[in-house]
Order: C-alpha cells, then sequence, then structure tokens
C-alpha cells in the first residue's frame, strides 16, 4: 500500500462559528492516506484589546503530524506575544512570531533528538475591521474571492522557484525531481530541521526557510469570501475553479461547513490522493441562497436522475464505474461550475443505491 490505504477514509471533522460579521465553515478529511498530517485553527474574536480581530491558519504537515499540532496550537499566541504586534506592526508581528516558533521547537525532545522529523506548511490570514493580513510559508494556499472569480492569491513556495533555487543552492544543496535534495516537496516550512543545519546561515537562509511571505490588504465590501487550503484541495482545483464552486453553492446554502464538505468530497472524486483541510470564510458580501439557483441545481439532478435510470436500464450488467463513464461522456447541463460531474458523484451514488441497493452494498461507489 506505500502511504495509501486501500479505500479512502471519508469520515470528516468540522467546525464553524461566526463573529465580528464573518462566518466560517471547516472541512478536514484524512482521503486516502495512511495518516492524517493536518491542522487547523479558527478563532473569532482574540481577546482583550483584539476583540474585533479574528484568525485562521490550516497547517499540512509531513513525515508526522507533530509539527503541525505544535503550530495549530500555539502560532496565533506567538504572533500576537510579540513586541512588534503590540506595537500595532501587524506584518513585521507575524513575521517574528513564525521565526520565534521555529526557533522555540528545535527543543522539543523528540525533534531536538532527530527521533521526529516532520515538518508542515503554513498558511495563516488574520482579520480585522478594515484589514486582512495574509501569510503563508509552503504550498498551502489562500484564495481570496471577489464576483466568483480569485482577486489575490498566496504563492506556493517550491523548490523550482528562482529565488527559492537559489536561496536552496547557495545554502549546499540542490532541486533534483522538483524537490530539496530530491526529498521535501517544498522549500519553505516550520520545523524540518534536517533542512536548517548550515551552521553559517542565518534562519531564513537554510535549505529550508521557515519565513513567511505576508500580503495586507484593505477590506473590500466586494469580498466574497478567503479560502484557506491545503495542497491536496489545490492538486485537482485551480483557484478559479475552487472560487466558482463554493460561489455557486453558496446561492444554494448558507451552511458553510456543508459547502466546505461538498469541496473536499468533489476533490477526492477528482483524484485528490492527500489529507484535505479547508477553512472558508465568508463576508458580509458573500452570496447568499437563491430560489432560481436552487431550482437550477433540482433541475440539474432531475436531469441526472433520469439518465442514470434509463443509462441502467439499458445495461446487460449493471456496473457502477460504467454508469459514471457514460454519465461524464455526455453533455449534462448546469453542472456546478468549477466542480462538473465530479460534484455530483455523491448524489449519483444516492441514486444508484436507492435502485439497486443490494449490489450498492458489494462495490464502492464513487470514481475513485
Amino acid at each position: 500500500m506505500g502511504a495509501f490505504l486501500e479505500k479512502p477514509m471519508t469520515a470528516k471533522h468540522n467546525e464553524h462559528g461566526e463573529g465580528n460579521g464573518l462566518r466560517f465553515g471547516v472541512g478536514s478529511m484524512q482521503g486516502w492516506r495512511c495518516e492524517m498530517e493536518d491542522a487547523y485553527h479558527a478563532k473569532t474574536g482574540l481577546g482583550e484589546r483584539l476583540e474585533d480581530w479574528n484568525y485562521f491558519a490550516v497547517f499540512d504537515g509531513h513525515a508526522g503530524d507533530n509539527v503541525a499540532k505544535h503550530c495549530a496550537a500555539n502560532l496565533l499566541q506567538g504572533i500576537i506575544s510579540t513586541t512588534e504586534f503590540s506595537n500595532n506592526d501587524i506584518t513585521r508581528g507575524i513575521h517574528a512570531g513564525f521565526l520565534q516558533l521555529d526557533a522555540s521547537m528545535r527543543d522539543i525532545p523528540e525533534l531536538a533528538s532527530g527521533m521526529d522529523k516532520s515538518g508542515t506548511t503554513a498558511v495563516c490570514a488574520f482579520i480585522s475591521s478594515q484589514h486582512l493580513y495574509v501569510a503563508n510559508c509552503g504550498d498551502s494556499r489562500a484564495v481570496l474571492c471577489q464576483h466568483g472569480q480569485p482577486v489575490f492569491t498566496t504563492q506556493d513556495h517550491k523548490p523550482i522557484l528562482p529565488g527559492e533555487k537559489e536561496r536552496i543552492q547557495n545554502a549546499g544543496g540542490s532541486v533534483m525531481v522538483q524537490r530539496v535534495n530530491g526529498s521535501l516537496a517544498v522549500s519553505r516550512a516550520l520545523g524540518d530541521y534536517d533542512y536548517k543545519n548550515v551552521s553559517a546561515l542565518g534562519q531564513c537562509e537554510q535549505l529550508v526557510s521557515p519565513e513567511p511571505e505576508i500580503f495586507c490588504r484593505d477590506r473590500d465590501p466586494a469580498d466574497e469570501f478567503l479560502v484557506l487550503a491545503c495542497d491536496g484541495v489545490w492538486d485537482v482545483m485551480s483557484n478559479a475553479e475552487l472560487c466558482q464552486f463554493v460561489h455557486s453553492r453558496f446561492q444554494l446554502s448558507d451552511n458553510l461547513v456543508e459547502v466546505a464538505n461538498q469541496v473536499i468530497d468533489t476533490c477526492l472524486h477528482k483524484g485528490s490522493r492527500d489529507n484535505m483541510s479547508i477553512i472558508i470564510i465568508a463576508f458580509p458580501g458573500a452570496p447568499t441562497p437563491s430560489e432560481e439557483a436552487q431550482r437550477r441545481e433540482e433541475a440539474v439532478e432531475a436531469h441526472l436522475r433520469q439518465r442514470i435510470q434509463t443509462i441502467l436500464a439499458e445495461m446487460s450488467e449493471i456496473e457502477y464505474g460504467e454508469l459514471l463513464k457514460q454519465l461524464a461522456s455526455e453533455d449534462i447541463p448546469d453542472l456546478p461550475p468549477g466542480g462538473g460531474l465530479h460534484a455530483k458523484c455523491s448524489f449519483v451514488a444516492s441514486v444508484f443505491k436507492e435502485l439497486h441497493p443490494k449490489l450498492a452494498d458489494t462495490c464502492e461507489l464513487g470514481n475513485y
């Protein structure tokens, strides 16, 4: 099996909340991986003078979950405790918080001994009434959407980027098969201390850097939602596809957990083999449920049901995989933008199970 299971773990961990005029929903799923190494943190109202601030973060661990979990538990406090953040220099406070956390984790016994070699990417957002601060370190990504389209995105830190490759080579490393020393797929991360041992170089000059890239934007009434997600999502959905899909789901439901779960289910059906975690933060300008959109969705499902019944009736031997192939070959109108038929696989499976319950119990319902 290697690093993958025989079948995906599709149980989800969810969280939701609201505060300071924002709503959020979290969806997290182990998927095909043998272990769940993602972590996250979502908090509305940061206490005392920061009660009107919100914080959200996603961490995608590798080689274990220890560093990801530690960062999820400690990065927020580490940032807001910095002198820079206290002096209202938010960007420098975020920068200092990342570096201080990365330095302090070296003292954790398992990491100090080298028994634990784990690391994690990180993408986080601080949202005040007027500003949006986003920081990323690695290839988890943040995307801001307006009018169903991405208007801002972080850049994944990959070893093949010219600036990243130059730093890696200056630290005595190499980039092979698009990985640091042929092994690590990201060029910036927290933890990963085996890649941070060149004594003559500074903390941010190592083979793998803990330095975040930080962005600040003014809040805009046109802002609809911000998505933070690990690469298990971005491996199979582009920024534009994700924005279109989430925008369309908002027109059907205001349940953000439901929308988040639909995203990761769709990504699983699209072929993602990784852990998947996503936080969707809805601004006041987010779309609201529309009767027209709901009628359109009902029409799509009615059409799909009719086609499923017809296709199965014409089969000499009922096969779920063949049903999906036939549906995929057809031009089905009004499928969810950005998701397509993959976004309706759960519906297709439910109809199949309704029509052939005994057969459904003996096969895997999905386009895995």
